[in-house]
């Protein structure tokens, strides 16, 4: 850390530049396009990253129930590389929208199902507002897709017709002040880790510009940095050491960043104790996070996929329909054995209507 503040009246250059991380976005405003806050807010964030992946990964991990076999195998194949229902579900949390292509055989039959990038989709609408055909531009190819070879998965938007809402636009506050709390954080950790002290000199008698300059040099070299942190120093020539620290208006980053971190997982629909956020009182405990998570994020948005999914392959699947088989998800099994329990006391009831309040079929 440079500790030299005051002036030096012309006896050494100007005072060496501090370490400065890299700042993706100038003044106090953050990136307002979907691309850049994905590029300079999302991708550098550990907390909106990890909240997304919990919810798109337990989308990916459901048990998939299926009245075609075969329709089945198209959603749970992994094209190019990609899952369809992870990529879905992370398009449609940060974008608000998911598109999904049928990529057909020469019998005219889905083989394939795509997610493409929602940023590169742009809808043509007819003169009612209908959707007319969806424009794909991946670099200088632009391509025009039927609204019969593509599903398109959305969430709610109040003031648009046709897009969806995603939740980065919401984090992208939250984010902006956890990012700048991280490099706020190294920035101290590169200047001496802390404001460490001052020295001050009796003024009996001037600093030469000699003896300026081979200080800051010794103090640069062996007592600046995290690496030489605690090493004593000798002072001669009428300087004293004065302690300083942070200030309590300092010291608001920290509770910044966290209060910061905790609308990133609300913004994502993730309870803050599965990310290791302390101070949560909502959840009495890890368990009962987790079943929220599952009952009020993960569901939700993939009962919204596979619906959207099966409507869009029924003309090729005639009343297909596509569910999560929620027996088979382990943070809601004392859901179901609660459920269990309470159908199987039910004397009042005949056994076909105990296996239909349980999720299963009449026996014929």
């Amino acid at each position: 850390m440079n500790i030299f503040g005051w002036k030096s009246a012309g006896r050494a250059p100007p005072r060496p530049a501090l370490s400065r991380a890299y700042i993706g976005w100038a003044g106090g405003e953050w990136p307002r396009s979907y691309e850049a806050q994905l590029r300079e807010l999302y991708l550098t964030n550990a907390v909106a990253q990890r909240a997304v992946r919990l919810v798109a990964e337990g989308v990916a991990s459901i048990s998939l129930q299926a009245s075609t076999a075969d329709a089945a195998a198209l959603v749970t194949a992994t094209s190019g590389g990609q899952a369809l229902l992870e990529t879905l579900a992370a398009n449609i949390l940060l974008h608000g929208n998911g598109y999904v292509q049928i990529l057909r055989d020469a019998a005219g039959l889905p083989a394939e199902l795509f997610a493409l990038r929602p940023e590169r989709i742009t809808i043509e609408a007819d003169l009612r507002g209908w959707p007319l055909a969806y424009r794909y531009r991946a670099g200088e190819v632009v391509s025009v897709l039927g609204v019969d070879s593509l599903i398109h998965i959305r969430t709610p938007h109040p003031l648009d017709d046709h897009y969806g809402l995603g939740c980065l636009e919401a984090a992208a506050g939250p984010m902006a002040i956890h990012n700048a709390a991280a490099r706020w954080n190294k920035a101290l950790l590169d200047n001496a880790a802390r404001p460490s002290g001052a020295l001050i000199h009796d003024g009996k008698e001037a600093l030469s510009a000699q003896q300026f300059d081979r200080l800051r040099a010794e103090l640069a070299d062996s007592f600046q940095g995290a690496a030489n942190a605690g090493r004593p120093l000798l002072l001669e020539g009428g300087l004293s050491w004065q302690a300083l620290s942070l200030s309590p208006a300092e010291m608001d980053f920290a509770a910044l960043k966290a209060g910061a971190a905790r609308d990133i997982a609300l913004a994502f629909g993730v309870p803050p104790m599965l990310l290791g956020l302390p101070g949560d009182a909502t959840y009495a405990n890890y368990r009962e996070a987790h079943r929220a998570l599952w009952r009020q994020s993960i569901l939700p948005l993939a009962a919204k996929i596979l619906d959207a999914i099966a409507q869009g392959l029924r003309p090729w699947f005639e009343g297909l329909t596509l569910r999560v088989d929620q027996d088979r998800i382990p943070a809601l099994s004392e859901d179901r054995e609660r459920l269990w329990a309470q159908v199987t006391a039910a004397d009042f009831l005949s056994p076909d209507e105990k296996r239909v309040l349980v999720g299963l079929e009449a026996k014929p």
